[in-house]
């Protein structure tokens, strides 16, 4: 999981079958830290999605955009659009699913 700041992923430019999930999570949030753990079991599953990771304190403008309103939530995106905001980490099959089913 690639950690990214929020004018760095401002400057992405997602074409074509661009498939990713950004998690937003907070460095003193103890649920965050299990999300994160469960997200790098998936990734090395070898999901066909890029999975980054940014911090909801330096990134203002996406967490209001997309009306981010509690940590962990992961967006997953298509083509750098959202469609789907998950703030509940079920499970790691849960999340393999997910992301794997991401079409």
């Amino acid at each position: 999981m690639q950690e990214i700041q929020e004018e760095d992923w401002l400057k992405l430019n997602r074409i074509g079958n661009g498939k990713d999930a950004l998690l937003f999570s907070s460095p003193f949030c103890g649920t965050c830290k299990v999300a994160e753990r469960m997200l790098e079991i998936v990734e090395a599953a070898e999901v066909p999605t890029t999975l980054y990771k940014i911090n909801i304190n330096y990134a203002p403008q996406l967490r209001n955009a997309w009306k981010i309103t509690s940590v962990p939530c992961l967006v997953l995106l298509k083509n750098g659009e959202p469609y789907q905001f998950e703030y509940a980490m079920r499970s790691v099959d849960y999340l393999y699913k997910l992301m794997k089913n991401m079409d």
